[in-house]
C-alpha cells in the first residue's frame, strides 16, 4: 500500500501534518469533523498545501515526524518548493479550494 505525507493549512493559518493512504478522503474527514484530528476542532481545514507520495507506512511516519520538527518557516519553504498541481497520487476530483495554496 502506498502512503502519502500531507500538510493542511487551517482557517487560522496554522499548518497540520499527517499521513494517509488517501489524502482526499482524509481531508474530507478532517473537514467533516467525523474521524478528523482533534487539531481541527478549533480551526477548520482550509486547503491541502503539500503532498509527498510513494512512501511505505514506516517511511511516511518518519517523514511526518521530520516535518513536524521543522519550524513554521521551514514548513513554508518546503511547501514553496513544491509545485501545484498536486502529484498524481492525489485525486483530480478535489476542488480548487481544497487544492489552493492560498
Amino acid at each position: 500500500m502506498h502512503w502519502s505525507v500531507y500538510i493542511i493549512e487551517s482557517s487560522t493559518g496554522t499548518l497540520y501534518t499527517g499521513v494517509s493512504t488517501d489524502v482526499e478522503r482524509r481531508f474530507r474527514e478532517h473537514a467533516g469533523g467525523r474521524r478528523g484530528a482533534r487539531y481541527f476542532r478549533g480551526a477548520k481545514p482550509r486547503a491541502v498545501v503539500f503532498v509527498e507520495c510513494g512512501h511505505t507506512r514506516s517511511s511516511a511516519c518518519r517523514r511526518e515526524a521530520a516535518i513536524k520538527r521543522l519550524s513554521r518557516d521551514g514548513k513554508l519553504a518546503l511547501i514553496a518548493a513544491r509545485e501545484l498541481p498536486l502529484p498524481s497520487c492525489v485525486s483530480r476530483t478535489m476542488s480548487a479550494r481544497e487544492l489552493s495554496a492560498r
